[in-house]
């Protein structure tokens, strides 16, 4: 199959779901089949390993500008019209998404669209929550003309199909064992953060208000006012527009930086509990990264991540923004030792059984039937 892949970013492990895109392509070119992605975000230091990248035309997206808003132009159907693919996939549901999907319709070629980000959740983090009701009117269009609209996970698929989105399969996400296990803790690292002694409750993601990083913040605050603090370090894994914020409210936490490579699973093996309260996310990679490196998870019973933990027995779900019900579950993990180590165990087997090739060969195997 010849697969022309567009995706909203293509830079190398910027989010979750762009690490889901890198391993689909190196799972397509692994079986034999060519690859071509179009992106208007893209780092000219990233190895594409051989791949054609093309760069669109782009801006920064308002309130969000580490993301990019970009434009189809006659090049790019010059370049789509050249590689002449069997089937398109697109990432995103945006400007260029939609141009992509009118260019496969017109064409009669077979369209899959991935649903990686659950942008409507977004919205009421924005002020913007009147807009939801025509965001879901547009996305139910984009997906009913797809031949196939791909959902992470049971929980996004019954959202999608209740609002009248139609042929919702899974793509679930993988895990690459290789990269993300406990032996990657780490002794001086945890000396670093003065953790000898402590239980180290690791956050990762961007530090915007969509991932409810205020639960994160109000849970360092009770553990303080509870007598706690010196039995806990918080450990925040990554960057964002609220940073500062956050080193201000979070004063003897540890702030990383964004991490890549072997940094980010020795982070997280290093810790102690994988703390996630976000209700914004399709999957949540980073819950089954952590997971992945030993790491128990407490994340919240709205979104993704709730199903990523269930399907483990990996952690506990808290009620979402109830930051007493985290406290209670992060404090039960800490003091049950035997429960701790039962959910531990439990996650490692659970990533263990989450390749790539077998997550990604299960949606070849459906493109194909799409082609053929």
């Amino acid at each position: 199959m010849k697969i022309a892949l567009y995706a909203g970013t293509f830079v190398k492990d910027k989010d979750g779901a762009v690490r889901s895109i890198y391993q689909l392509v190196a799972s397509f070119r692994k079986e034999g089949h060519e690859v071509m992605v179009w992106s208007p975000d893209v780092s000219e230091s990233d190895d594409h390993g051989g791949v054609p990248v093309y760069t669109m035309p782009s801006v920064p997206i308002p309130l969000y500008p580490d993301y990019r808003l970009g434009f189809f132009s006659s090049e790019t159907r010059r370049q789509l019209d050249r590689f002449a693919p069997d089937i398109v996939h697109i990432s995103t549901p945006d400007i260029i998404g939609r141009k992509f999907l009118l260019y496969a319709l017109k064409r009669s070629l077979p369209v899959a669209s991935a649903y990686h980000t659950d942008f409507p959740s977004y919205l009421e983090y924005y002020r913007l929550g009147f807009a939801e009701g025509a965001l879901w009117r547009y996305l139910a269009w984009f997906y009913n003309s797809c031949g196939t609209v791909l959902a992470p996970n049971e929980i996004v698929r019954r959202n999608l199909l209740s609002h009248g989105i139609r042929d919702v399969g899974i793509w679930s996400r993988g895990i690459d064992r290789g990269l993300f296990h406990p032996g990657r803790r780490s002794g001086p690292l945890r000396r670093s953060w003065d953790a000898e002694g402590r239980t180290v409750l690791v956050f990762a993601g961007r530090f915007v208000w969509y991932k409810d990083i205020r639960v994160v913040m109000d849970l360092y605050r009770r553990f303080h006012r509870e007598g706690l603090g010196d039995r806990v370090r918080f450990v925040m894994i990554g960057s964002g527009p609220e940073e500062e914020t956050l080193r201000g409210e979070m004063p003897e936490a540890v702030f990383t930086g964004y991490l890549t490579g072997t940094a980010l699973p020795e982070a997280y093996a290093s810790g102690d509990i994988f703390l996630f309260p976000s209700t914004t996310e399709a999957f949540c990679n980073v819950t089954l990264e952590g997971i992945s490196c030993g790491l128990p998870a407490v994340v919240s019973d709205v979104g993704g991540c709730r199903e990523v933990v269930e399907l483990s027995r990996g952690g506990l779900v808290a009620r979402a923004g109830d930051v007493d019900d985290f406290y209670r579950c992060c404090t039960t993990l800490m003091e049950d030792v035997g429960l701790f180590g039962r959910q531990r165990e439990a996650g490692l087997a659970y990533a263990a059984s989450q390749s790539w090739d077998a997550v990604n060969g299960a949606l070849i195997e459906r493109y194909r039937r799409m082609t053929s």
